[in-house]
């Protein structure tokens, strides 16, 4: 929270319009040009005489609000901005809707914070009005600069993370319904860093991708994930993720080879599942590289089917070998029935994720799913467990009523 000190100090609002850019784009360069003259003109009429109002580049302006600018007056100014650019602008004849963000550090009347710096918090805080939904103002707090700082200290130990070999693959069962029968298992990369232990994908693979070290690290988990499969008996396969950014690159058919040809894997017992949103990147492109893969003898699957874009197009466009039902539709029977009957219809197999009771395992049965995944049959092990998993499920399976020993 902001400090008693602060109350007669000064501020200073950073302000983002929301929607600069595709007024640019279908209005042309000379209607954004006018809209930042109307805006300036708004903006003034939300200030003080005393205060100062600038553009700092592009659509973004800058506002010192003069002493004293206690909470409550910047937090009416800042009410006042977001009002004002929420009206609709003429432009050329045309009504334009806009909006705008702003991001708020208060500074007290002899604090010797640098002006970069609370330049900085400022912007800070305008990220975080973005991220709330656009269109609200927002204050900074430490916590927002905590959090900067750890964000940035994870990419820099992220960038060192696969030249250092910290990355491991761990490994979760699919079982086969049609017989309670193991079939293969999902290769899950995990992070063990040296100070914060084990790091969950969730909380570096979006990271990665904005770094664009998701192609190199994606090749590592090919290349890692089939020289471990190939040691386990052959008739079990390895499903492995596969990013948008890696169909980007044009490599991935060569990394699939690559892979192959270096572990001595069958292409028949790899598995690569894509995301509906990798599909939607380009479109032509990525169904000619899953095509050359499946070429090899390689699976290929749609992952999380029903959280992005889910369209019949997709299921018609490709022949996808499997579709894998999100985690959150494992209750929703009625859900699960309609896809599995339309796979079922395809020549598709269908994999719901996320199972971890034996009701719903049995209801999945009579709901024409084909193969499961989830904590009922074991949680993710290291590679080095993988065998003995395999010799504690093909006992347990067949024992509807028995938890694996390693959930």
């Amino acid at each position: 929270m902001l400090a008693d000190d602060q109350a007669a100090g000064f501020a200073i609002l950073l302000i983002d319009l929301d929607r600069f850019k595709a007024i640019n784009d279908t209005m042309g360069y000379a209607s954004g040009d006018a809209l930042l003259v109307a805006v300036a003109k708004r903006l003034r009429r939300a200030v003080r005489g005393a205060d100062v109002l600038a553009r700092l580049g592009g659509d973004e302006f800058a506002i010192l609000l003069a002493p004293p600018a206690s909470p409550e007056t910047v937090s009416a100014v800042a009410g006042r901005i977001v009002d004002l650019l929420s009206r609709p602008f003429l432009l050329d004849g045309r009504l334009a809707s806009v909006g705008g963000s702003v991001g708020i550090t208060l500074s007290a009347p002899e604090s010797d914070v640098p002006g970069v710096l609370l330049l900085r918090q400022a912007s800070l805080a305008i990220q975080h009005a973005k991220q709330a939904g656009r269109g609200r103002f927002v204050f900074f707090d430490r916590a927002m600069q905590d959090a900067a700082d750890e964000r940035r200290q994870l990419e820099t130990d992220l960038r060192a993370a696969l030249h250092l070999g910290q990355f491991e693959m761990f490994y979760q069962p699919q079982v086969q319904l049609a017989g309670d029968r193991l079939t293969g298992f999902e290769a899950l990369i995990r992070w063990r860093h040296p100070v914060r232990g084990m790091v969950a994908p969730d909380r570096f693979i979006a990271i990665a991708e904005e770094l664009r070290l998701i192609g190199a690290i994606g090749d590592w988990v090919l290349m890692t994930a089939c020289m471990e499969a190939a040691g386990w008996p052959n008739t079990y396969s390895v499903a492995i993720n596969v990013s948008a950014q890696q169909f980007e690159s044009n490599t991935l058919v060569e990394s699939v080879g690559r892979a192959l040809s270096a572990s001595g894997l069958a292409g028949r017992r790899l598995e690569l599942e894509v995301t509906e949103t990798a599909l939607l990147r380009d479109d032509l492109s990525t169904m000619a590289q899953l095509a050359a893969v499946k070429a090899m003898g390689v699976q290929v699957s749609l992952d999380d089917f029903g959280t992005g874009y889910s369209s019949l197009t997709q299921l018609r466009a490709f022949s996808f070998d499997r579709v894998k039902i999100d985690r959150s539709f494992v209750d929703d029977e009625a859900v699960v029935r309609a896809i599995s009957a339309l796979c079922n219809n395809l020549g598709m197999l269908t994999t719901v994720e996320g199972i971890e009771t034996t009701q719903q395992m049995n209801r999945l049965r009579g709901d024409g799913c084909t193969d499961i995944q989830g904590y009922l049959l074991s949680r993710p092990v290291p590679a080095n467990q993988v065998i003995g998993l395999i010799e504690t499920l093909d006992r347990a399976v067949r024992v509807p009523t028995t938890l694996c020993p390693a959930c």
